[in-house]
């Protein structure tokens, strides 16, 4: 039951609680620097194991083991969740291994153009059509990946496996359509024999930073599954009580704090033809996001129309 019976604080209370989970991945930079001399494959290989354990105890407590029994008795759900779990490791993986090697910027770059590559693969692999002005907002974005790839001296690579394995992790997710903490759990239950053996092979030829640095240290390492969890639950909660309009914006949260900390706490180099690329991506997702708005008003006022006549 929800708190609020009046739909207005109950939107208000979805707002608060969406702009909450964004912040905390906007901040995750902070936190995976902490865990170094850690390596990135190690790292991800504790946020696998230790996310297990916290997914395994949110779903007794939430009481939703019956639905992953009857998620495990459906075979193209499962296929698709196991998809989607080696596309989120790669995620994972690309993620902190960009934070943890001065490309935060870079980072936020794979946050800000996954809503147009998943527009995109909507239109490669759905099937949908794009509007005029989408058009022009995806053509101006791959002008920015040139502008950026001519800046870096390389395509940005650690921006586009983000967006893209995130991209094809909604599209098989959404495709699933699968209850968020049985979906987290049996993705985690995937990954985590091969992090736990890769956990077990550090520990045995002495290369675990995991215990080496201090309790504190190991302490940050274990709180990784609590890390992960509690932004998805913020997520969670916020979906049922906000339109997906209002997530749509809200996920800006997230790469605007990573690119403002790249820029004001890790101190990365921004010349002005990253300005420009930057400039170029922020265009598009302004024009996608207006004509996103203003496509929508269209449509409920045909509705309000239809339904009057």
């Amino acid at each position: 039951m929800r708190p609020y019976t009046s739909g207005v604080p109950d939107s208000r209370r979805g707002l608060i609680l969406g702009a909450s989970a964004y912040i905390l991945w906007g901040a995750f930079p902070l936190y995976w620097t902490l865990l170094e001399p850690g390596g990135a494959v190690e790292i991800l290989a504790h946020r696998i194991v230790w996310s297990l354990l916290t997914m395994l105890l949110i779903l007794v407590l939430s009481g939703r083991v019956s639905q992953l029994r009857a998620l495990l008795r459906d075979r193209r759900k499962l296929l698709l969740l196991t998809a989607a779990a080696v596309v989120i490791s790669v995620n994972w993986g690309g993620y902190i291994w960009g934070v943890n090697n001065g490309r935060v910027v870079e980072t936020s770059l794979g946050y800000f153009i996954n809503p147009l590559v998943t527009v995109l693969m909507g239109v490669l692999v759905l099937g949908e059509h794009l509007r005029r002005l989408q058009w022009v907002a995806m053509g101006l974005a791959l002008v920015a990946v040139v502008v950026l790839t001519i800046d870096y001296g390389r395509p940005p690579w650690v921006a586009l496996v983000l967006a893209f394995s995130f991209g094809t992790y909604g599209l098989a997710k959404k495709q699933a359509d699968v209850g968020a903490v049985e979906s987290i759990t049996f993705e985690t239950l995937v990954l985590a024999p091969v992090a736990a053996a890769y956990v077990a092979w550090l520990v045995a030829t002495g290369q675990s930073n995991f215990g080496s640095h201090g309790v504190g240290h190991a302490v940050l390492f274990t709180s990784t599954g609590i890390i992960t969890a509690i932004p998805l639950m913020l997520f969670g909660a916020a979906a049922i009580r906000v339109s997906m309009v209002s997530l749509g914006l809200l996920q800006y949260l997230a790469p605007t704090i990573q690119f403002a900390l790249g820029i004001l706490v890790f101190h990365e180099d921004m010349p002005p033809s990253r300005w420009i690329g930057f400039g170029l991506v922020w265009v598009a997702l302004a024009m996608f996001t207006v004509e996103a708005l203003n496509h929508r008003r269209r449509q409920l006022r045909l509705v309000a129309h239809a339904s009057a006549v």
